[in-house]
């Protein structure tokens, strides 16, 4: 009678550590399951859209340098003010000549938190030279047409749509959401929300013209 009785205790602690060890398995594997799991949704959730649309956007923003090192590029704009960011930029020459032809280049460059409508050198080129020529020749005409690309506020992309106050003193209207948005129901934003120093940039492919 005893040998059964501790052949049956025995049985019976194999059965336990047999269930204890089965148990620590699949806890194991459980664990194992759950690491690669976790892992793949982090990047996932680390990609909010906020991030994807924090950068420059349009089709003419593949003109722009990307060589950090270029003036001209994203990267060089960011770290200088306004009008010299401009200056680097092969996009926007014929502006730059503007801008320094009215003795803005200081102003723009001292100017703080505001939004410049930069027409690039193909939107200068719609106008006809001879009207284009008179206007570089007429020192206020030329001032009352540059400032009337400057909003005295930094617009981000969610804030650019609506109608603005410029330096000048006239509205700006701007429709369109996303990485799409016209000026004056003309005008095509080509490179937005390009950062310099102490201004947000969007490159436009037409010279916006004042009421008055």
């Amino acid at each position: 009678m005893k040998r059964r009785l501790f052949a049956t205790v025995g049985v019976i602690a194999v059965l336990a550590l047999s269930a204890c060890g089965g148990t620590d398995s699949e806890d194991t594997a459980s664990g194992a399951s759950a690491a690669p799991s976790m892992s793949a949704s982090a990047p996932m959730a680390s990609a909010s859209p906020s991030m994807m649309m924090s950068g420059q956007f349009g089709p003419g923003c593949a003109a722009v340098p990307t060589d950090a090192s270029n003036p001209g590029s994203f990267e060089a704009m960011a770290k200088v003010p306004v009008a010299t960011a401009a200056s680097g930029n092969p996009l926007l020459s014929t502006l730059v000549t503007a801008v320094k032809k009215a003795n803005l280049v200081d102003s723009l460059n001292g100017a703080q938190g505001v939004t410049v409508f930069a027409p690039t050198n193909d939107a200068f080129a719609k106008i006809p030279k001879a009207d284009l020529d008179k206007v570089l020749a007429d020192d206020a005409m030329l001032k009352k047409i540059l400032t009337y690309h400057v909003v005295p506020t930094q617009l981000s992309p969610d804030t650019l749509a609506g109608t603005h106050k410029t330096l000048q003193g006239d509205d700006v209207t701007v429709t369109g959401n996303g990485t799409s948005f016209t000026v004056n129901g003309t005008s095509m934003v080509v490179c937005g929300n390009v950062s310099t120093a102490n201004a947000t940039v969007y490159i436009v492919d037409t010279v916006l013209m004042p009421k008055s």
